[in-house]
């Protein structure tokens, strides 16, 4: 189990501290569950607040060591504690990261969806702040880059490296 706030309860079901369930079982680098006793990876604490900086921060080194669906934790965190006028901002960006994450584990049609479907609340986002470089975020390349893998994902068929294809979130080195 992971963390002192969670037990393991008589029915199967984890919960916290105060109840909630809460999965505590490990997982692996793509998100998905393994048995109880298992070597996982550490997964990103929930519920975090962090500045909009290092929530940047802190999901590219996520996307880069291909732990999309980690990265996805930590957009969730800012789209819930952030304000309001950027969450759909962050919500877009946890899509992306779920997307990918779907398409890593083989999943052609969801991977396509929600790449699409994230890139298409940034863009609507920017467009409705008129802001396409927050936090130094280069939104443009990245709907771009969703887009275009939602295209390979299909293409292809098959599960891709999450590493490899994850997106430069502050553009891409020249």
């Amino acid at each position: 189990m992971t963390g002192t706030s969670e037990t393991r309860r008589a029915g199967g079901r984890d919960r916290d501290a105060e109840g909630r369930a809460r999965n505590a079982r490990p997982r692996d680098g793509l998100g998905r569950p393994l048995p109880y006793g298992a070597d996982g990876v550490e997964r990103a604490p929930e519920g975090v607040v962090r500045r909009p900086e290092a929530t940047v921060a802190e999901a590219q080194a996520l996307l880069d060591a291909g732990r999309p669906f980690h990265a996805h934790e930590v957009f969730e965190d800012a789209w819930k504690a952030g304000p309001a006028e950027e969450r759909g901002l962050w919500r877009g960006l946890a899509q992306l990261a779920v997307g990918l994450t779907h398409a890593a584990r083989g999943n052609v049609t969801g991977g396509a969806r929600l790449l699409r479907r994230g890139a298409g609340e940034v863009e609507e986002w920017t467009s409705a702040t008129g802001r396409p470089r927050p936090y130094d975020l280069d939104l443009a390349d990245i709907t771009g880059w969703a887009r275009e893998l939602a295209a390979v994902v299909e293409r292809d068929a098959e599960p891709l490296d999450a590493a490899r294809e994850s997106p430069r979130l502050r553009g891409r080195p020249t």
